[in-house]
């Protein structure tokens, strides 16, 4: 007897999507979350953290190549990045077809998602791991920032939800920490959630960035394993702005990068990316509070606090 499964993330409880799952190809308990990667007719394999679908094989650059490239393609010669959390190596991949990256640092607090992704997910990270400008570091990403001064050009902070493990890198505090480990000019990429189901932590998240960073860009894109529009960010000190950027020197830097095997950035993704629609510059004119220790983001709860569906079909 065969059993499908229909996997279904919750974004919120009254709000959310379903995959079939033809089968679970691995799946185990680390120190820290629950990891899984299905097998699924329409996205290939995918990788599943806690409840929520992380990547996939068919759709990982509507992620990946927004984040790692509006950052890296806006510095004119980045050198040095790092990248926390990442760790099926998706955005690592990204950035080091900048041929000027000669050191990229890969913080992931979790081991078993990198041995997951390196046994599992070729097709996402490509053997990036193997390439020797990639030092992977395992251990907490906010302390490795908290003691690196001006030492990268660019840090992507390519993370869970903001709860559980991840929820100490959603603050104003950290992302200073951050403005302090990034050389002048340096760039940081994040995302922000999305405006349709966690306006308000989007607010929030950036009002934080806000208390960090003299210049913080908004950027959109629809992720569909995501199964919504999601909002990343850019921050900097102003020397190198995204926004200055028109297509047709977007388009010049990536020839001149030879920058190949893009599957959705270009010069002019990177004008829509920016554009913000009259909603969001509504949410963001709206004041919010920054996130802190003393004012958490609580307006977030965990899948595992919603009562939890699973529909399954078997057949004899």
């Amino acid at each position: 007897m065969s059993v499908t499964s229909y996997p279904i993330e919750q974004l919120t409880p009254d709000f959310g999507f379903y995959l079939r799952a033809s089968r679970t190809l691995f799946s185990t308990e680390s120190a820290y979350q629950t990891i899984e990667v299905l097998e699924t007719p329409q996205f290939g394999r995918v990788l599943r953290i806690d409840g929520c679908f992380m990547t996939s094989e068919q759709d990982e650059f509507f992620y990946h190549e927004p984040m790692a490239h509006l950052a890296a393609l806006t510095h004119p010669a980045p050198e040095t990045a790092l990248i926390v959390g990442g760790g099926d190596g998706g955005m690592a991949e990204e950035l080091l077809k900048h041929p000027s990256l000669r050191h990229v640092v890969l913080a992931e607090l979790d081991p078993v998602v990198i041995e997951t992704s390196q046994a599992w997910l070729a097709n996402i990270h490509r053997n990036v791991f193997a390439d020797p400008r990639l030092e992977v570091r395992i251990g907490d990403g906010r302390a490795m920032i908290e003691t690196s001064r001006a030492a990268f050009d660019i840090i992507i902070l390519d993370l869970t939800d903001p709860f559980g493990p991840a929820q100490a890198l959603y603050t104003g505090d950290f992302y200073l920490a951050c403005r302090a480990a990034l050389k002048p000019g340096g760039l940081l990429a994040l995302h922000l959630q999305s405006p349709i189901h966690r306006a308000q932590a989007l607010a929030r998240i950036v009002a934080s960035l806000r208390q960090a960073f003299p210049r913080v860009h908004p950027a959109l894109n629809y992720v569909p394993l995501y199964g919504t529009l999601w909002a990343f960010g850019i921050a900097c000190d102003g020397t190198h702005d995204p926004t200055r950027l028109d297509a047709e020197e977007v388009d010049a830097r990536i020839a001149a990068r030879r920058l190949t095997d893009l599957r959705f950035y270009n010069g002019a993704t990177h004008q829509g990316l920016l554009a913000q629609p009259g909603f969001l510059q509504a949410l963001l004119a709206q004041e919010a509070k920054p996130i802190s220790a003393a004012e958490p983001l609580a307006d977030i709860q965990p899948p595992a606090a919603w009562p939890r569906l699973r529909l399954t079909s078997e057949h004899g």
